[in-house]
């Protein structure tokens, strides 16, 4: 009962709020509230129920709007220019209803808004021709001749695409803002290591690139950093005996720092991340849960998450390289040396000396072998992912593992 038209858009609120002097009283429900002073306005509020009209009434929350020094500022603006009020809200919740569609991109039809804002994570239309099959080939090449190393390549595109959130559709590697802050300076992606270095060698390629190639045809970083990720895959295959193509799709662009609300990306920062084997301080779930609730956000299949952890192990592409999980002796070689060695009925598992959530793999002699995390070790004790390691840890199953 704060306004006399409850029906209709006005600026009654604000109008009713500063056109009156307050005082505490109680509710009939016995609930502290505020009416106006000395029966002002008494009758002038319609009843919801068509009852007798009812005096003005507001409650704490209310109140604060003209009380509190930044929003009296706000209000006081918005009760003299009732225009900017209609249209900071229609903005508001635009942003409310429309949140959750993901980037603007997304949006189809022809009420979309031509407008642009920043919260819509926008990215810029492509406006050059696509590179074709030779020049994929020819990048794949300068990138492989860079001196980046597979565990790099591989590590820096799952960074960028594994920031993607299936619930909102939002992250991803689009845009290239894996260069950007604040994904740039994620602990997760290790900004100490090798990120950066990764990101400028991958810029001067593109940079190399774009001022040679013929016509209008361009790369972009984006585009890069999922190609790197592609070509290092089928290195690592190669070294493990496979001939692979894994599919590759041009078309993203490049967004620019401005075009990046760092607060807006800053909740997107996982906190834990099992296909890295990393682990945020704070965490009120063990590993494994966080590792289920990565996979939920990337939209992946039980079997999906069990081949890309298994991946990512052999190809080094854990946070900051620790060991935890690298059951192989052929680093970044595609094998399925993790589910193998892992299945090791000769190993045996304990907890770490250092009480700090790893394990311990000894062989025989008591010799540790291997060190794993309780993501790495799930694997084995779940009864249902167990089931897809011995699929893909069996004899047969590397050509099944790879593709």
């Amino acid at each position: 009962v704060w306004t006399n038209t409850p029906t209709k858009w006005d600026n009654s609120f604000l109008e009713i709020l500063y056109g009156y002097e307050w005082e505490l009283t109680k509710s009939p429900a016995g609930a502290w509230q505020y009416t106006a002073k000395d029966g002002a306005g008494a009758g002038t509020i319609p009843d919801p129920f068509g009852g007798p009209g009812r005096s003005p009434t507001m409650l704490a929350t209310d109140l604060s709007l003209r009380v509190d020094p930044i929003y009296e500022r706000i209000t006081r603006r918005w009760l003299e220019h009732p225009e900017e009020l209609a249209d900071e809200f229609a903005k508001a919740w635009y942003k409310l209803i429309h949140r959750d569609m993901g980037p603007v991109a997304r949006y189809l039809g022809p009420l979309v808004p031509k407008q642009t804002l920043l919260w819509q994570d926008p990215v810029p239309a492509v406006s050059h021709d696509l590179v074709g099959e030779a020049e994929i080939a020819s990048l794949k090449s300068q990138i492989l001749a860079s001196g980046l190393t597979v565990s790099q390549l591989v590590s820096t595109a799952w960074a960028a695409a594994s920031s993607f959130r299936g619930s909102d559709k939002r992250g991803g590697a689009n845009g290239g803002r894996i260069r950007l802050q604040p994904q740039v300076g994620w602990e997760v992606n290790d900004p100490d290591g090798d990120l950066r270095k990764v990101i400028r060698t991958l810029e001067e390629i593109q940079e190399s690139f774009n001022s040679a190639a013929p016509g209008n045809i361009k790369v972009s970083f984006a585009d890069l950093v999922v190609l790197g990720g592609c070509a290092a895959i089928e290195k690592a295959a190669k070294a493990a005996g496979h001939n692979i193509t894994v599919p590759f799709t041009p078309g993203r662009t490049d967004a620019s720092q401005e075009q990046t609300d760092v607060e807006s990306f800053a909740v997107l920062e996982p906190k834990a991340d099992g296909f890295r084997n990393y682990l945020g301080k704070g965490n009120p779930l063990p590993a494994e849960y966080m590792l289920l609730d990565k996979a939920n956000l990337l939209t992946l299949s039980a079997p999906e998450m069990t081949v890309l952890v298994g991946g990512l192990r052999v190809l080094g592409a854990n946070y900051k390289r620790l060991p935890l999980g690298v059951f192989t002796e052929a680093s970044e070689s595609l094998t399925n040396d993790f589910f193998v060695n892992l299945l090791d009925m000769g190993i045996t598992w304990e907890p770490s000396p250092a009480d700090d959530g790893t394990y311990q793999g000894k062989d025989g002699s008591g010799k540790v072998k291997w060190t794993g995390s309780r993501v790495d070790l799930v694997f084995g004790s779940n009864s249902e992912l167990r089931a897809l390691v011995e699929v893909y840890g069996a004899d047969d199953a590397q050509p099944k593992f790879v593709q």
